[in-house]
């Protein structure tokens, strides 16, 4: 519980903070000393995907394409990629140890953002899928957890 709370309370304020300063609040490491140069270094813009291991790859990317309504890589030319609205994207590596994505085999959690979380939930568990919401209020977003169907945890967030 104490991972659940001291995460959560971090993407409040990554949230919140200017992004030069998140990036130090995530990684828990100080800031690197100034470049004794002062060129200004090159940044990743953003996620450019996100690949990982799958018992059946077909299956899996049309559960998210049809319960979360993300399209899966293009298989053919002409096919667009899943296309994200701009908003904060929280990277943070995870102790080891950590019991925050439930099932310690699992390397990896998704946190979505969602724009309705109530009408979010009520299509998840229409579609027979078991939702837990979180039925703490925290002053930057409310949170959900559901599972796909290999039990990769999925964290919903609706920023406030």
């Amino acid at each position: 519980m104490a991972d659940d709370i001291s995460r959560r309370t971090l993407i409040g304020v990554i949230a919140a903070t200017p992004l030069a300063v998140a990036t130090n609040v995530l990684a828990d490491v100080p800031a690197a000393a100034p470049v004794e140069s002062q060129v200004a270094r090159e940044r990743v813009l953003g996620f450019g995907g996100f690949f990982f291991r799958a018992k059946d790859p077909a299956a899996l990317a049309q559960w998210y394409r049809k319960h979360l309504g993300i399209d899966p890589a293009p298989q053919v030319e002409g096919e667009e990629p899943w296309h994200t609205l701009e908003g904060p994207t929280v990277f943070s590596p995870f102790a080891a140890d950590t019991d925050y994505f439930g099932n310690s085999e699992k390397q990896f959690m998704l946190n979505f953002r969602v724009r309705d979380m109530d009408a979010m939930i009520a299509q998840l568990v229409a579609d027979g899928i078991n939702v837990l919401p979180d039925p703490t209020p925290y002053p930057y977003g409310r949170f959900a957890r559901i599972h796909d169907p290999e039990g990769n945890p999925i964290e919903l967030w609706q920023p406030m």
